[in-house]
């Protein structure tokens, strides 16, 4: 008998429309301005990928779990299974991949003249190209033993246990100790890039902070530096990553917990694939509330083009 979870099927109906609403809006947006010939910003190629990256999350991962919620069990074949589960590791690697490159880029372009970073500010915007490629490339590859322990619900194998039953897939262990090795260099790779977000958001509000006394002291008004675009920028950044950074921290909790445990409950499961796909949810909203171009003509366009951001 097909079991139906309503309450969860509604859930991930809505966080998948949501989100795909949300993202392909945002893809619009620059759509938008590239048929006005407006120049971009440094940080709009990055948000770019990371755009896209977030929408195969969604398709990956939010479609088919809303799907075996409302009552279609393991529907995928082995091979769909394998791809479906590899492009939703490698997008949510890049979306990571992004949102730090996103962070370190912003926190070099507003950087005062006399640091260290000043240096790279000229140098920055011509290697974000080739930077997002090499996070696609570098993804592509390091995820390639992902397909190894994902089967669909058809394949008999008296030699696989199966571990997580996410409705329309499973996913299996062979060798527990090589499965632990490999989700740990994965989690220390995703603790390495939360702390690169860190310290990048760190600096970024340390340089705000003395913008600011900057401001009020040449001034002598109390002027706040948002403002400036950059400082909108900068805040809309440190809004995304601090969104990124708990959510990301309660998704590892939620993955080591399904790691460890060899029959995970429906509810940790359900849990777990909510969390994963709530940033790149929320995150196209997050980008555009504070986009400052908005509304903004063409030529405003234009004219905000050589503002860091």
């Amino acid at each position: 008998m097909v079991t139906r979870d309503w309450t969860a099927g509604m859930i991930y109906l809505s966080q998948t429309i949501l989100g795909i609403l949300g993202n392909f809006s945002l893809l619009s947006h620059y759509l938008c301005f590239y048929f006005r010939r407006c120049k971009f910003r440094p940080t709009d190629l990055i948000i770019k990928h990371l755009t896209v990256a977030n929408c195969l999350v969604i398709l990956c991962r939010g479609v088919p779990q809303t799907m075996a919620a409302l009552g279609m069990k393991h529907f995928l074949s082995d091979i769909g299974c394998k791809l479906v589960f590899y492009v939703h590791r490698v997008s949510r690697d890049v979306s990571t991949g992004s949102t730090c490159l996103l962070s370190i880029t912003q926190a070099i372009t507003i950087s005062p003249s006399k640091t260290g970073c000043a240096k790279f500010k000229e140098k920055a915007p011509k290697y974000i190209e080739p930077c997002n490629i090499l996070c696609w490339m570098l993804n592509l590859i390091l995820n390639v033993m992902v397909p190894m322990f994902v089967t669909s619900g058809n394949r008999s194998d008296k030699n696989i246990i199966k571990n997580i039953d996410y409705g329309y897939c499973y996913s299996f262990k062979r060798n527990r100790s090589s499965e632990t090795l490999y989700v740990s260099l994965f989690l220390f790779r995703d603790i390495f890039f939360v702390v690169l977000m860190v310290w990048a958001s760190s600096s970024m509000v340390v340089t705000l902070y003395r913008h600011k006394q900057q401001v009020r002291y040449i001034r002598g008004t109390n002027i706040s530096s948002r403002s400036s675009p950059e400082s909108r920028a900068t805040h809309n950044i440190l809004v995304l990553v601090s969104t990124f950074v708990s959510l990301s921290t309660l998704s590892s909790i939620f993955h080591i917990c399904l790691t460890v445990l060899s029959n995970p409950s429906v509810w940790l499961v359900n849990t777990s694939a909510l969390i994963a796909g709530s940033f790149p949810t929320v995150s196209p909203y997050i980008l555009r509330s504070h986009d400052s171009r908005e509304h903004s003509l063409c030529c405003a366009c234009t004219r905000n083009t050589q503002s860091p951001g």
